[in-house]
């Protein structure tokens, strides 16, 4: 018979309750190294939840234990940020020493005035700050991280990191678009700063050494940018009144810095009367901007269209005439620290014009070909290869005719194709917000060179040819396969070589996200180098060295995604190695780099003054490197490379479409996590809603990658990775030990490792095998136990999901046995992040527990109480509770004692509070405290998804 649990005082302190279970995990460990078939994250979790039965562990004790855990989590993580950027290493945030990488020293015979403004007037980087749902961690506690971090000792930062231990790990309860907006302005405005510390480095070293001419420098060897609320890629919730009125706050945003940082100097004077003007102009056409999430009737729209039209001269829609201010100002400023000041405000503003950051725009490549579509008259598929010359034809065909049209506000709002509804945003936010320079045009899933020419059809036709740095996204596993073709295919077009001459750049953005998850991370990174190599021939084949090539590298903030684990100088090595680099220098080709900073995580980085100095500071160590890299023996062995770089691929593509992966990622993983951010959390498509996920493919990278350090094995950055090694272990532990190239990318799997266990893993897959709850029901001893166990494996039964995953479990543990052969000094998983995963798995056995109990119902709307069981084996817990609080309602039948002149019909008349009090109610409470240990894992892996 079930009885609900006791709920005495905690007995005991944290620290006492911490000491106990971390004894358990290391005595669970110790007797599975005896006992090959004993589990031990199982034996924490039944050891827990029998605690827990005994009333010896309350849900208090827990909260407790959780701000202790948490507490170290964060400690750790502080100082792992810290030293990620470097703020404790060579030069720290001291952003002086900048000065010799960039003009040179003045006693190397380095002081060329026109070769110092070559480099300092030409980006040479750009930190571009990304959304994406990746914003994992409330905001009051990346502030408080970010804040330790930039303390120098231990217990500074333990005392800021303990005023937020208590609270709780998990995201914020609601994030729009406008959280995400402030939370990456909040990371820009550090950025600004720095930057303008590095120019005013820069400047002060040229007044030494150039004093006549130091003043006509224009600093910007490092940018920013950002696409927040630019971003439509997968979603249709952005209205494009949204995105100007986001351009909009940060024009305001650079004119608020340039009034707070203009000198008090009567030079200055007609700068601040225009920027004033300007800025109040822009709040005047804010005012009346549509809010977000408003579906804004026609009148609305009306409004601030006359709004952004009538203000247009006074509030300025291109940097010129501000920057021709700052230029007399500079030149009759009274003495030289006032004309420091705007010399630094000035390349601020030529590097930015008027915005914050520079903006980028993205989309997919089937939203681009759906609007030329109706112009092209053809059907079809153009990545279809019967149909790939016939398309590339029809195309060069419609850019011989293309004429501009007029963009009014009208044809914008009654525009339906969302690839034509964007260029023409970007054509009135060139026209009357910020015309200084070229918009970025990023374009996802590009795997033909006629979406180039497509999204090149629309910008001529729309009237800003010139004005849109089309960018193709590399990203998939055909992608990177196809990308060069895509490149040679545009390349044969008049078109295409006449703009990028005009333009002045080839962009080309990479992903880690999607490449990483269907190749595996460290063959994404081969793959992706090696394409880049063919487009530095292509574009010297095509005579095209004229021509800046910005590479642009886009991944999260985890190494599933990307991010090299050890700092920031390994990250930006990874990304962009020195063998690449100095092929572009050998070939004469110009070369802008450009990196993401994604959501909470990335923007840690930017969080307070001294993280930003110092993560600049590591980026213009990274781009104004001297010297040239040393031979790496991985370049001189192509065979080795290609083949264990292909096997790793290989081994990851049959894991994806291995039916057991889709089932552990889909089972209960995604109800681990909380929403983390605006966008859906299933991809849309313009015909609005999410589309069903059945595959792998299907779900977005971003939980994919969650899921896997949820579960305990970050698959998509060890697996295949032993197969490929068995192959030539003599020469994968050479290249381990000689290869700088491939040792930074191995020890991405090595830190993999030190997050993954295969024990945690097994312990969810028999989580879900109703072998494993028979085997438990054969000796549970508490009364009505057995009957619960029985019930969940009946359930899980009818799931059907125990033969697919152990298949899976069988091929990720033969390859990572072949791996452990090969390297074995792979990390392990920590103690601590063990004991969150035992914690985690007590407690769904406990949902699981009390779910057995809800009483029998007639079906409701096609649910009945198997299908509800079976939804709370899947931890679709509050979809669940909210049924059930309509199934059986807590408040009385409000008709009951009314007269209502006929004799009274059947009706239910009891309520049911002692199931919501002993069964609903501490549901929930459970689940809320399984989504508590999977913020805290968060914490301890490093970063969300």
């Amino acid at each position: 018979m079930y009885r609900p649990d006791e709920s005495p005082d905690p007995h005991r302190s944290p620290e006492t309750l911490e000491d106990d279970l971390t004894g358990l995990v290391e005595q669970a460990r110790q007797q599975a190294s005896e006992d090959p078939f004993r589990n031990p994250v199982l034996t924490i979790a039944l050891a827990i939840s029998r605690r827990m039965d005994r009333g010896e562990v309350t849900e208090a004790d827990l909260d407790g234990l959780f701000g202790s855990l948490r507490l170290q989590a964060l400690e750790e993580r502080a100082a792992r940020l810290r030293g990620y950027v470097g703020l404790d290493e060579g030069a720290g945030d001291d952003l002086d020493a900048a000065v010799p990488l960039v003009i040179g020293d003045a006693h190397s015979g380095e002081s060329d005035f026109e070769a110092a403004r070559a480099r300092l007037e030409r980006p040479r980087f750009a930190a571009v700050f990304t959304a994406h749902p990746t914003f994992g961690m409330p905001k009051a506690v990346a502030h408080a991280l970010a804040e330790a971090a930039s303390l120098p000792r231990a217990e500074e930062r333990r005392g800021r990191l303990a005023a937020v231990a208590g609270l709780s790990s998990r995201p914020d309860p609601v994030i729009t678009l406008n959280d995400e907006f402030a939370q990456a302005r909040h990371a820009v405005q550090h950025g600004r700063a720095a930057l303008d510390a590095l120019n005013a480095a820069l400047l002060r070293a040229a007044r030494a050494r150039w004093p006549d001419r130091w003043s006509e420098l224009v600093p910007q060897p490092v940018v920013l940018a950002s696409w927040v609320g630019c971003d439509t890629d997968g979603r249709t919730d952005i209205g494009w009144w949204d995105t100007l009125r986001y351009r909009l706050e940060s024009k305001c945003a650079q004119l608020d810095r340039v009034l707070a940082q203009l000198p008090d100097d009567p030079a200055a004077a007609p700068v601040r009367r225009l920027a004033e003007s300007a800025r109040d102009a822009v709040e005047r056409q804010l005012a009346v901007a549509p809010k977000l999430g408003d579906q804004p009737g026609l009148d609305v729209v009306h409004r601030f269209a006359l709004a952004l039209i009538i203000e247009r001269e006074r509030a300025q829609t291109e940097a010129g005439p501000l920057l021709a201010a700052l230029d007399a100002a500079v030149a009759g400023a009274a003495d030289d620290e006032a004309r420091l000041a705007l010399c630094v405000l000035r390349a601020g503003c030529a590097a930015h014009g008027l915005q914050n950051g520079l903006p980028h725009f993205r989309l997919n490549a089937t939203q681009v070909h759906n609007a030329v579509r109706r112009s092209l008259d053809r059907d079809g598929d153009p990545i279809d290869p019967a149909q790939r010359r016939s398309h590339l034809t029809a195309i060069n065909a419609l850019l011989d005719h293309v004429t501009a049209v007029p963009v009014d506000f009208g044809a914008l709002a009654a525009e339906r194709a969302s690839a034509a509804r964007l260029m023409m945003t970007i054509a009135q936010i060139l026209k009357h917000v910020d015309g200084t320079h070229p918009v970025r045009f990023l374009i996802a899933e590009t795997e033909t060179g006629y979406t180039l020419l497509a999204a090149l059809w629309l910008a001529e036709h729309f009237g800003i040819g010139d004005k849109v740095e089309i960018t193709p996204l590399f990203e998939t596993a055909s992608a990177l396969e196809q990308g060069v073709h895509v490149i040679e295919d545009a390349l044969r077009s008049p078109h295409w070589r006449r703009y990028l001459k005009r333009l002045g750049r080839l962009v080309v953005q990479f992903g880690y996200s999607d490449s990483g998850r269907y190749v595996g991370q460290i063959a994404a990174t081969f793959w992706i180098e090696r394409l880049r190599f063919r487009i530095g021939e292509l574009m010297v084949q095509n005579d095209l060295t004229d021509v800046e090539l910005v590479i642009f590298d886009t991944h999260g903030e985890s190494i599933g995604r990307g991010a090299h684990p050890a700092s920031l100088k390994d990250r930006l090595a990874y990304l962009a190695p020195g063998h690449a680099r100095r092929r572009n220098r050998e070939a004469n080709l110009k070369v802008r780099l450009e990196s993401s900073f994604q959501g909470s995580d990335g923007y840690l980085m930017f969080g307070t003054a001294p993280l930003a100095r110092a993560t600049v500071l590591r980026i213009v160590e990274h781009v104004f490197a001297a010297g040239e890299p040393a031979p790496d023996p991985i370049y001189d062995e192509p065979d080795f490379a290609t083949e264990f770089f292909t096997g790793v691929r290989q081994s990851m593509g049959t894991l994806v479409d291995d039916p057991g992966y889709a089932a552990l990622l889909g089972t209960f993983g995604p109800s681990l996590i909380d929403r983390t951010g605006s966008r859906p959390v299933a991809r849309q498509s313009d015909a609005g809603g999410p589309a069903a996920i059945t595959h792998p493919r299907q779900m977005r990278a971003i939980p994919n990658n969650a899921i896997l350090q949820q579960l305990g094995y970050l698959a998509n950055s060890l697996h295949g990775i032993g197969l490929a090694a068995a192959r030539a272990p003599d020469l994968f532990r050479d290249m381990r030990a000689q290869s700088e190239r491939f040792g930074r990318a191995f020890s991405l799997a090595q830190h993999a490792a030190s997050h993954s266990d295969l024990d945690v893993l097994r312990a969810y897959i028999d989580t879900l095998d109703p072998g494993m709850w028979l085997e438990r029901a054969r000796r549970a001893t508490r009364d009505g136990r057995r009957e619960e166990i029985v019930a969940i494996a009946a359930a899980l039964d009818r799931l059907d999901l125990a033969p697919r995953l152990r298949r899976l479990f069988g091929r990720l543990t033969h390859d990572h046995l072949m791996l452990q052969s090969v390297a074995p000094d792979l990390g392990s998983m920590s103690v601590r992040l063990t004991l969150l995963h035992g914690l985690r798995l007590a407690l769904v056995h406990r949902i699981w527990f009390l779910a057995v109990h809800i009483p029998d119902f007639r079906p409701q709307g096609g649910v009945t109480r198997e299908s509800l069981l079976e939804r709370l084996l899947r931890l679709d817990v509050a979809a669940c509770l909210t049924m059930l609080e309509e199934i059986f309602p807590v408040t009385p039948d409000p008709t009951l004692g009314l007269n209502f002149g006929e004799p009274p019909g059947p009706r239910g008349v009891g309520t049911y509070e002692a199931e919501h009090r002993t069964l609903f109610a501490p549901i929930g409470r459970l689940f809320a405290l399984v989504r508590e240990v999977s913020g805290m894992i968060q914490h301890e892996v490093g970063a969300f998804g």
